[in-house]
């Protein structure tokens, strides 16, 4: 098993153009005193659509480590694989996101339900966990229920789990998500699952469960910040006590999924961290891209006006391009500003509209949300596209290094 470092920031890179700017946001970081291990990620759904290969995302990050000498621990994650997606993620990878969430809600067979009971007595009762405020009960009948909901799914991230054993060395980290199901799990689950995973052999290091509210792509957090926080808090104890009660690994902590931008959580996160000495791993994605749309359109010229074309042809197949995201954007069609309105916008008005500043009076998360999952467009256009990158790879760079840095990294961590 490899250690996971205690602070990892998944970073998403589609387009395989910005690995540098990226890592110059943890450079920095890690000049005012924030060690944090960059986690490139890239899900087997994006390599499709754009038609890359995970070696591709591998050597961008090793070029950009290269380049700018950093001497520090970086990984590749394979995100959000199953036994049917995981085999070309295997060689390049070294952090591997096991997705079970088809499985959460399928019952595993009676008799591996029964044994699973029979073998945890003591999650049968009242549980009093350091940190949370009220003890909690579980009687035979509601371990039963979880057990029904949950432990198939801990099943399949152990068969995946010995997958990948059977292919590479246990030289990786390993995440288990369970964020994509219906509803946030409780203590009582999260307890329940991280005994189940122990049974099924995963040495989880990094658990991706599910939190109240929305999150939605590229946009802010969408719910209550105070039961957020209460769940966060939650969960960390649970954790702290599941690494003592089931032998799980002493760095097992929370991953945030969708984090990009969910900058009304951050403080909870940060007081959260600050007051227990956890660790966090928080995946962010698709904000890169739209940084890259961004920076062509301070570019001005050819370049707005690509910026311009994409958007309008995102306009044109908007239920094509939202379908796969339906559950994780919330896009008012009444308010995306029509095609004949982004014609005639300047420079200032698209990125304006784009840029993820809520108190700007021209930001429009529904034309942001649109934009993306819009990043098929610009695939589409092949080489079109990607000249435009290196045409104005430094406006787009600084971009992107501001908006990891001071967006993201340092109100969790600085």
């Amino acid at each position: 098993m490899k250690p996971c470092p205690k602070f990892t920031f998944g970073v998403g890179d589609r387009f395989a153009h910005q690995a540098e700017a990226q890592l110059q946001a943890f450079i920095t970081a890690a000049e005012l005193g924030a060690e944090i291990v960059p986690v490139w990620n890239k899900s087997n759904r994006e390599h499709t659509i754009i038609g890359s290969e995970p070696s591709g995302t591998r050597d961008a990050a090793d070029l950009a480590v290269a380049n700018l000498g950093w001497k520090k621990e970086y990984l590749l994650d394979a995100d959000h694989i199953n036994l049917t997606t995981v085999d070309r993620f295997i060689a390049p990878c070294d952090f591997f996101t096991l997705d079970v969430a088809d499985d959460i809600g399928q019952a595993a067979s009676s008799d591996a339900i029964n044994a699973f009971v029979a073998a945890h007595p003591e999650l049968i009762g009242t549980i009093t966990i350091a940190g949370i405020e009220e003890p909690f009960t579980i009687t035979r009948e509601d371990l039963t229920q979880i057990a029904q909901k949950f432990l198939l799914a801990t099943q399949k991230a152990g068969a995946i789990y010995q997958h990948l054993l059977q292919h590479k060395t246990s030289d990786f980290v390993t995440e288990v998500s369970m964020d994509e199901t219906d509803r946030p799990q409780t203590p009582a689950e999260l307890l329940v699952i991280l005994a189940a995973l122990s049974d099924a052999g995963v040495p989880v290091q990094t658990i991706a469960p599910k939190f109240t509210g929305r999150f939605n792509k590229g946009v802010d957090y969408v719910g209550d910040v105070a039961q957020f926080e209460k769940e966060f808090n939650d969960d960390l104890a649970v954790i702290a006590h599941a690494i003592q009660a089931y032998q799980l690994p002493a760095e097992l902590k929370l991953s945030v999924h969708s984090g990009s931008d969910k900058f009304s959580i951050y403080p909870a996160i940060r007081r959260a961290l600050q007051r227990t000495g956890a660790g966090l791993h928080i995946k962010t994605a698709g904000t890169n891209w739209l940084e890259e749309l961004i920076g062509l359109a301070e570019a001005g010229g050819d370049a707005l006006a690509l910026a311009k074309e994409i958007y309008l042809k995102a306009l044109d197949y908007r239920e094509a391009l939202c379908q796969p995201y339906a559950t994780v954007i919330d896009i008012d069609v009444s308010q995306l500003p029509s095609a004949e309105a982004v014609a005639s916008w300047s420079s200032e008005d698209y990125v304006n509209a784009l840029r993820h500043i809520p108190s700007c009076p021209q930001y429009n998360p529904h034309f942001r949300q649109l934009l993306h999952v819009g990043f098929k467009i610009a695939a589409q256009m092949g080489e079109r596209y990607t000249d435009a990158l290196k045409a104005h790879r430094e406006i787009i760079a600084k971009n992107v290094t501001i908006n990891l840095l001071d967006r993201h990294i340092k109100p969790l961590f600085l």
